[in-house]
């Protein structure tokens, strides 16, 4: 039997948080575009956040289904409502959390032998174990999507290595082996996996990393020309399994609107007197410093970033988004008059920033950021030198990359991760003047800012041509669906 793309269907299961969602979203755009029916299974509050986006996409003519799954957050154990990673009040639920959505196989199994036409793979994220149990039951290639660089892959893979062989030192610094840079790192600054919190993951993580063993193949969003020598090396870890490389994924939005609800429909500021701001400043002068959705920065800590960003004496959008700290953070604020200090040469954002809208700016001078891939992706995507503040999970080893690798960046100085939601417990602070000297080295016409600069120039136009047609991941984009089509004909 021959298939088209408009008969094939693909289920996509995003992880309930913004960083694994948000770029789910992309993908299930661009897969939609290339003429594929995509049935995409979303909880309320992310069904919410996304409702707008998807629309859009719907009514331009894209062949994209929302469905709904009742996520069971009481009977977990979670408060009402508490739908995903960036609503939990506490690291401590987190295993809470996985109980909810080891609770959503059933529902999820239910849609999908409802839907047309039938499913012919899931691409799902790899944290979501179930789908493994899922795709064997309906017979259909089960495609992982995992939110990391192929980089940080295979750090982790010789990581694991080196543990099995109880061979990472507890406190000296040590090479990740048999990588093609030389990647120097400290158990301090590693994923929990390898440097465990107050919260034992332990039975998720094997749990998650089993599952991962029938894989049809994996999804990156990142582009080989970034990355060739990391991809390559997936690949043989992988024992020759497809890796799909179709990033960055966040260039699917196209149209300002889009760039600007991208992961949540509101926020806190006035999009056209945003926009004029930043149309008011000179072009590369302006520092936008985030530090993503789930960080939990102590008082003393925010004060440092805010100080040094103030002492840099360039103008900045600073995003806070401090958790249960905010009430803390907004008394600082108002007590100390920072924002009428800063007033002239500043803007602060509450809540949820539009990220890609904001770097795709030519005002944006550097990104200040955490390095969370989506977010370092977006800052190599726009072009722009990374100060690198790396907080938690991956982070540490998206810093090295962008440091060691590629050469876009340079650091505040972060020497270990807090642990995600949790309070930062380090007793060394990074100082304002550790900012101030990271921003001026970004963003200086000297040696190393001119450096800088050119590289993220070079990798920002390497990205935009990697999606455009004769690109590699438009190319990857493409194998993937015929490789689908190929597979549905043989069963």
């Amino acid at each position: 039997m021959a298939f088209c793309s408009e008969e094939i269907n693909f289920v996509l299961i995003p992880l309930m948080a913004p960083g694994h969602t948000i770029p789910m979203v992309d993908l299930a755009k661009l897969l939609a575009s290339r003429g594929v029916t995509i049935t995409i299974l979303l909880t309320s509050l992310h069904a919410t956040r996304f409702k707008a986006v998807i629309d859009r996409a719907v009514s331009s003519g894209l062949l994209i289904r929302l469905r709904q799954l009742q996520f069971p957050a009481e009977e977990a154990g979670l408060p009402a409502g508490c739908e995903s990673f960036d609503a939990l009040p506490s690291y401590f639920l987190v295993t809470n959390f996985f109980a909810a959505i080891n609770k959503l196989r059933d529902p999820a199994e239910k849609i999908i032998e409802e839907i047309t036409p039938r499913p012919r793979c899931i691409i799902c994220d790899r944290n979501i174990h179930w789908t493994a149990q899922t795709a064997e039951k309906f017979q259909i290639p089960r495609i992982l999507f995992d939110g990391m660089s192929c980089f940080s892959q295979m750090s982790i893979h010789n990581l694991y290595i080196l543990q099995d062989d109880n061979r990472i030192p507890e406190t000296a610094p040590f090479l990740i082996p048999d990588m093609p840079d030389r990647i120097e790192v400290r158990r301090a600054q590693l994923p929990g996996a390898f440097n465990p919190g107050t919260l034992d993951m332990g039975d998720v993580r094997e749990q998650i990393r089993a599952s991962e063993a029938g894989a049809y193949g994996y999804i990156i969003n990142s582009f080989e020309e970034l990355e060739q020598k990391y991809v390559e090396e997936f690949r043989k870890v992988k024992g020759g399994k497809n890796v799909w490389c179709v990033g960055p994924l966040s260039l699917c939005n196209e149209d300002s609107v889009d760039k600007a609800q991208r992961g949540n429909p509101t926020t806190s500021i006035d999009q056209e007197n945003f926009l004029k701001w930043l149309d008011s400043r000179q072009p590369g002068s302006v520092v936008y410093a985030c530090l993503g959705s789930l960080a939990r920065f102590t008082i003393a800590q925010f004060i440092e970033l805010a100080l040094g960003l103030e002492d840099s004496n360039r103008p900045f959008i600073l995003v806070v988004k401090a958790g249960d700290k905010q009430l803390e953070v907004e008394r600082w604020i108002s007590e100390n008059q920072f924002e009428e200090r800063v007033q002239n040469r500043s803007l602060l954002i509450r809540g949820w920033a539009p990220q890609v809208l904001i770097l795709s700016h030519p005002s944006i001078g550097a990104f200040l950021t955490h390095c969370g891939w989506n977010s370092t992706l977006e800052g190599i995507t726009a072009g722009v030198p990374l100060i690198t503040w790396p907080l938690f999970a991956e982070q540490f080893l998206n810093e090295k990359f962008v440091l060691n690798v590629i050469g876009t960046g340079v650091s505040v100085g972060s020497e270990s991760i807090m642990f995600m939601l949790e309070e930062d417990r380090s007793k060394r602070k990074v100082g304002r003047e550790n900012v101030r000297s990271a921003i001026e080295r970004a963003m200086e016409q000297g040696k190393e800012g001119n450096r800088v600069r050119e590289a993220a120039r070079k990798v920002g136009e390497m990205a935009k041509k990697a999606v455009q047609v004769g690109g590699s991941s438009h190319l990857n984009l493409t194998l993937l669906i015929q490789q689908i089509i190929i597979s549905a004909q043989n069963n």
